[in-house]
């Protein structure tokens, strides 16, 4: 497999740095979510601490007394592989390069220095006596039977990872039934608060047309109630986080989760109201906050004629209409 495509380095260079990335992904490190070129500096990185330049049997590593330091590594590369990477990005090493390495303790931490402090560029780097033993064996008959043997007892430091990421989205389920997965993150859950909390309350019955995330800008997306509606372009730059429609009310749900920017001010409602002028449905603009004191911080840019909903007070609604609910608030009995 070619892994570098923009790598104007020689070939040999590039052989053994591909070599070295599909080590890597052979016993389970994740690179799909990376830049090619940090899956390239983490490549020459464990090059450096292995000691190879083109032969994987001069791999070395604890019971060879081979250590690195951060800085160590640098020059490693700069000679080796055709690199001119600053000493000073040293921290890099440690931070980036060498992180999934040493967590699936396929690299370990000890040197001439072993109690140091982990921002400490003097502490070394050195491979575990199990992988650099494997590594000789890349390219030969052996190296398929012996990495089987090698993983047997390690943890799949890619699956661990995809579990974590599992585990930290943010699951809403619909009243058709469908889950909906949003990833972790205030946006995310304030958005979740309001399809299972804000709707429920104040567009009941309504239907949930369009939600993004984050990570998915069309997280959920029905285009064909959207086009009868003759709602805009949902490629538009302006699409707000939620769009709800109550059918028996024909009230179409305009809702902006607000973290850290998004309130629909006056401006905005301008662009909206311009962007659903054909629109079949009448119109609601709604800006939701998670607390009290997110909301203030936005109370002076909020528009008229708009609502505002606070998650952590589920049960209320703050009217921005002037004498349009204007009235006596009846106590219940």
């Amino acid at each position: 497999m070619k892994y570098l495509h923009k790598s104007k380095k020689s070939f040999q260079i590039i052989e053994i740095i591909e070599q070295a990335i599909d080590i890597i992904v052979e016993i389970g490190i994740p690179i799909s979510d990376k830049t090619e070129r940090a899956n390239e500096k983490m490549a020459m990185s464990f090059l450096a601490v292995a000691g190879v330049i083109n032969n994987w049997n001069d791999a070395k590593g604890l019971n060879d007394k081979r250590f690195l330091k951060t800085r160590e590594i640098i020059n490693f590369i700069n000679k080796n592989f055709e690199e001119k990477i600053s000493p000073g990005s040293y921290d890099d090493i440690r931070r980036k390069d060498l992180k999934l390495l040493v967590l699936g303790s396929f690299v370990l931490k000890s040197g001439e220095n072993p109690n140091a402090a982990t921002n400490d560029p003097t502490r070394g780097y050195t491979l575990a006596p199990d992988f650099s033993e494997l590594i000789k064996k890349y390219g030969t008959k052996e190296w398929k039977s012996s990495l089987e043997n090698f993983l047997k007892d390690k943890v799949n430091l890619q699956k661990l990872l995809a579990r974590k990421r599992e585990i930290e989205k943010v699951n809403v389920i619909l009243p058709n039934g469908k889950t909906l997965e949003f990833s972790a993150g205030q946006h995310n859950l304030l958005q979740k608060q309001i399809i299972e909390e804000f709707l429920p309350r104040f567009g009941k019955g309504s239907q949930l047309l369009y939600v993004g995330d984050t990570s998915n800008k069309f997280l959920h997306f029905d285009k064909e109630a959207l086009a009868k509606l003759k709602f805009f372009e949902l490629a538009h730059e302006e699409l707000p986080d939620i769009i709800a429609y109550n059918s028996e009310k024909n009230w179409l749900y305009l809702i902006e989760a607000v973290h850290s920017s998004g309130a629909i001010n006056e401006v905005r409602m301008l662009e909206l109201k311009r962007l659903t002028g054909d629109c079949k449905a009448e119109i609601i603009f709604v800006t939701a906050f998670l607390t009290k004191s997110e909301f203030r911080k936005w109370v002076a840019e909020i528009a008229w004629e708009t609502e505002v909903w606070i998650a952590e007070n589920p049960d209320h609604l703050i009217h921005f209409n002037g004498d349009k609910f204007l009235g006596p608030y009846r106590e219940e009995v």
